[in-house]
């Protein structure tokens, strides 16, 4: 297989470098399933296990390959390989897992495009497509918002207009696949070399996004139930597919449970016209509630701000602030001691 073709540039040749002098050759992770992965080097497709050094090394489950990784990998024989390195990351997709743990689970890493897919057959959630677009930039990939299933809406505008409203700039693009001409303005997006990683709910249409672009029903799919337009995982697993043209695309299993794992910044960014407002706050730490000359409160009194967006905004901000504190137990300290301080001066200022 030409590597190339589906992303490697001259800095992961660079880093493979030191590896190389050892004998380790460059490889892909097509998927990932636990400790054990399928590769593909420019010789042959493998399957591989991490070594024990990379276990030992690896400060945690999240440093562990992933789809779309770049490794150093030792070939053992024609079909079976070990993986020694995880080449630096140029981008990396993840999310906080599911439940009360405080982890991070991986998606996918070195995406060039992240494809926010939303169904638009009756679970069409702009709230939702926030907080992905705040993930994606969290990850460094570059978001695309794919409205599919145009052919099953009935006012295809309003839908694209909502898009838009919270897209940051990120491009939005209508597909259908029940016809070659709906596939369009995402073929368009697809050059050599670029890795592009689908991710939305289940249901949405991701699988059958793949199947168009890649000519084949390589992927299997499911209808919908009629009363939610649900979705059943009908995609397990997370599977980098190479594209005939050149480049490739990950599909990933659907997300119904999509929790942060995002810094407050990365929140800000993906609501930038909000941020832009709290920069001229006279508090430095407003929460844009209901303090006395907030410029966000003064702006949603004004009509210029969608009050549900702003809802959202502090959402997302919240859980961004949460799982920093919960990164760094001394920042958390330090917060829950200057919170004690307020409140104690409030209830001092009220006694007299």
């Amino acid at each position: 297989m030409n590597l190339q073709s589906i992303g490697a540039t001259p800095s992961v040749y660079r880093a493979l470098e030191p590896y190389a002098s050892r004998g380790l050759t460059l490889a892909r992770v097509a998927a990932a399933q636990r400790d054990h992965y399928r590769l593909f080097t420019a010789e042959a497709e493998l399957d591989a296990e991490p070594s024990g050094a990379l276990w030992y090394r690896a400060p945690d489950r999240a440093s562990m390959p992933v789809t779309g990784d770049w490794v150093a990998a030792r070939i053992i024989n024609a079909s079976e390989a070990i993986v020694e390195a995880v080449l630096p990351r140029r981008t990396f997709f993840s999310r906080r897992a599911a439940g009360r743990r405080e982890e991070e689970q991986p998606v996918a890493a070195n995406i060039d495009l992240v494809f926010l897919v939303c169904g638009l057959d009756g679970d069409f959630n702009v709230r939702r497509l926030e907080r992905y677009l705040t993930l994606a930039v969290a990850s460094r990939a570059d978001p695309v918002i794919v409205l599919n299933k145009s052919d099953l809406c009935d006012d295809l505008a309003a839908h694209e207009q909502q898009a838009r409203a919270v897209s940051g700039g990120a491009p939005v693009v209508s597909t259908s696949t029940r016809s070659p001409q709906g596939m369009e303005g995402v073929r368009s997006l697809l050059t050599h070399g670029i890795t592009v990683a689908l991710l939305g709910s289940s249901g949405v249409g991701k699988s059958s996004i793949v199947n168009a672009l890649i000519g084949e029903e390589r992927l299997s799919t499911a209808e919908v139930r009629a009363h939610d337009s649900r979705g059943r995982h009908t995609t397990t697993h997370r599977e980098l597919i190479p594209l005939a043209q050149g480049g490739a695309l990950i599909d990933t299993p659907g997300m119904r449970e999509l929790q942060l794992w995002a810094s407050g910044e990365s929140v800000s960014t993906a609501f930038d016209d909000i941020a832009e407002l709290a920069a001229e706050c006279r508090y430095r730490d407003c929460t844009h509630t209901a303090e006395n000359g907030c410029v966000v409160l003064e702006a949603l009194a004004a009509g210029r701000l969608d009050p549900a967006r702003l809802t959202s905004y502090r959402k997302l901000l919240g859980e961004a602030r949460r799982h920093e504190l919960l990164a760094d137990p001394l920042a958390a300290q330090a917060q829950k001691k200057k919170w004690k301080a307020i409140h104690k001066a409030y209830r001092r200022s009220h006694r007299g």
